[in-house]
């Protein structure tokens, strides 16, 4: 938990503020900063399975630590420059770092558990001290950036990063999981096929991946098109302070959302339904975000669908998690990630398209009909 929050605090802080970086100080249009997340998705989908395989075969603990090394450079790179293709360059780092954490974390809390039934109520706490940790992240690496320098706090951010990365190497155990000892090429293959085959043998599970799929291509084209809607709409007003308030209102209701379901969070139905509903609140903020003409209204339409995006996450984590088994349970997220990553790459490419001929407001409109979509698939399935 002080491990999920510290790097919260970091991560989210950070992109705050690069957010702003991106638009103000590199001038980015509305189709590069798209494209900058797409070209990030491509990385990530070229190491995304391989990394998984890795922490499967090898360490969880170890992926977690390369992870934080790739993340820490990513991040203070990205401080360093401003013109587009060194910007797509640090980006692309930054989604590479990613693959060596996600599953990885979640498949080792897993282990270390070993009971079925715990496992997603730690999950769903690990959330919420992601939560809270976003809402002292973008208080304090946004207000150093509004004392100092954006590239600064940026920097101080990655260097952070590196630092954590050196707590997990000296402050985690790895007692449960029990590395490949021969042949592990061989054996990494096997547990991808068996990884790959679970997948295909689960309607539950390619009905997730589908939705994910959609969701984290809007998900991600949303978080890129929201700063440059609302700094067109009130020209005049400090973004960092701006994106600074909506940021913490989003992780406390979100924080608020997840202790409610928190109980629950073992049923059935509970990860489903919850996809579901995240989806339609998204869904009508992204829609009222296109088609608001001053900045209170657009602000609450952002705090809808960008409140609502990551609490999808969550629910998809879980409900795979419940679907998998432990000798590949890294692998199969690390498949779900692969399909968050195609994602960004079709609908970021998609709605970069529609942003550069239409401009923004339809390309938020498509994003709002893309998480229609992702309902109507997450309905059809079955538990």
């Amino acid at each position: 938990m002080r491990w999920v929050w510290c790097r919260a605090v970091l991560h989210r802080g950070w992109w705050l503020v690069t957010s702003v970086y991106l638009v103000v100080d590199a001038r980015l249009t509305a189709s590069e900063l798209v494209l900058i997340g797409v070209a990030q998705a491509v990385a990530a989908l070229v190491f995304e399975v391989p990394a998984g395989v890795v922490a499967d075969t090898l360490s969880r603990k170890w992926s977690l630590v390369v992870s934080h090394v790739l993340m820490g450079i990513a991040m203070v790179a990205t401080a360093l420059v401003s013109d587009f293709p060194a910007l797509m360059a640090t980006q692309m780092l930054w989604g590479v770092s990613w693959t060596f954490a996600s599953g990885a974390d979640v498949a080792w809390i897993s282990d270390e558990l070993d009971d079925p039934a715990r496992v997603p109520v730690v999950l769903i706490r690990a959330e919420q001290a992601q939560l809270i940790g976003t809402v002292v992240g973008l208080a304090g690496v946004g207000g150093l950036a509004w004392l100092t320098e954006r590239s600064t706090a940026m920097v101080l951010a990655g260097a952070a990063m590196l630092l954590l990365g050196l707590y997990v190497v000296v402050g985690f155990r790895e007692q449960r999981f029990v590395p490949v000892s021969r042949r592990r090429w061989s054996a990494a293959w096997v547990i991808l096929v068996r990884g790959s085959r679970l997948v295909r043998d689960s309607r539950v599970l390619l009905a997730v991946f589908a939705a994910t799929f959609l969701v984290t291509g809007v998900a991600d084209a949303f978080g890129r098109l929201y700063p440059l809607r609302l700094v067109v709409l009130a020209p005049a007003v400090d973004p960092v302070v701006w994106f600074t308030g909506l940021g913490v209102l989003m992780c406390l209701v979100g924080a608020v959302v997840l202790r409610v379901v928190q109980p629950r969070i073992s049923g059935p139905h509970t990860a489903r339904r919850g996809y579901a509903v995240a989806c339609g609140v998204a869904a009508a903020g992204s829609g009222c975000l296109a088609l608001a003409y001053e900045a209170t209204s657009a602000s609450l339409a952002v705090l809808l669908a960008a409140g609502a995006l990551p609490l999808t996450r969550s629910f998809g984590t879980i409900w795979v998690n419940s679907q998998t088994v432990g000798a590949v349970r890294a692998t199969v997220h690390s498949l779900l990630a692969q399909a968050e990553y195609a994602g960004k790459i079709v609908c970021g490419l998609a709605v970069a398209v529609i942003a550069d001929l239409a401009g923004a407001v339809p390309a938020l409109m498509v994003c709002g009909a893309l998480l229609v979509i992702a309902i109507i698939i997450v309905q059809r399935s079955t538990w």
